[in-house]
């Protein structure tokens, strides 16, 4: 399964008002993609960030479901705030890593995810829900939504792993909001007054 096809079983996921937090690169361009809406943050630029950035909104309106879709490249860049999260005690927090043991937006570089397994670490950090799945071609999108519904209803922080294979959507757009934009309307979706 194509990390595209995963985003599309999430995005079909998403209800109400929780707050998702899209990686930069060609996770945010897909999930754009899949279903763009007022409570998705996108990230243009700033690799490492998803996490750190969903632990604030997270602190910030504790009453509302974060979600984070990060990519092994990105975890890997700020593996610090793992343990930032767990001992935030954030219990609204939801992190997902689509693991394609690659650098799909700047050429497809290996990243070391092919030997540091991204969901030990976060049990490791001591996240109260862990589980890693892989998405097998048949049945694959049956497997996931089920395991992202049980990941949804554990309570957090909660990490689930998804190991997908490299590659993108061929032609795929890229977000059309600009950064103010995504910043104004994702703060009227939190309730944050102007």
């Amino acid at each position: 399964m194509k990390r595209a096809t995963a985003i599309g079983v999430f995005a079909g996921e998403t209800k109400g008002d929780e707050l998702v937090i899209h990686a930069n690169g060609m996770t945010c361009r897909e999930s754009f993609s899949a279903k763009d809406r007022p409570e998705n943050f996108y990230m243009v630029g700033s690799m490492g960030l998803p996490a750190a950035i969903g632990l604030g909104v997270a602190l910030a309106a504790p009453k509302r479901d974060v979600v984070i879709w990060d990519g092994d490249g990105n975890v890997l860049m700020n593996l610090a705030v793992l343990a930032q999260v767990v001992d935030a005690k954030v219990e609204n927090f939801w992190h997902v890593c689509i693991d394609n043991e690659a650098y799909d937006s700047t050429g497809g570089q290996v990243t070391i995810s092919r030997t540091v397994r991204l969901d030990e670490v976060a049990r490791a950090a001591g996240y109260k829900y862990v589980a890693r799945v892989e998405t097998p071609a048949a049945g694959g999108e049956e497997a996931l939504r089920a395991a992202y519904r049980a990941f949804r209803a554990a309570k957090g922080p909660a990490f689930l792993l998804v190991k997908v294979e490299p590659g993108s959507v061929h032609g795929i757009g890229r977000v059309t909001h600009t950064c103010e934009e995504i910043t104004r309307r994702f703060r009227a979706a939190c309730g944050v007054r102007e």
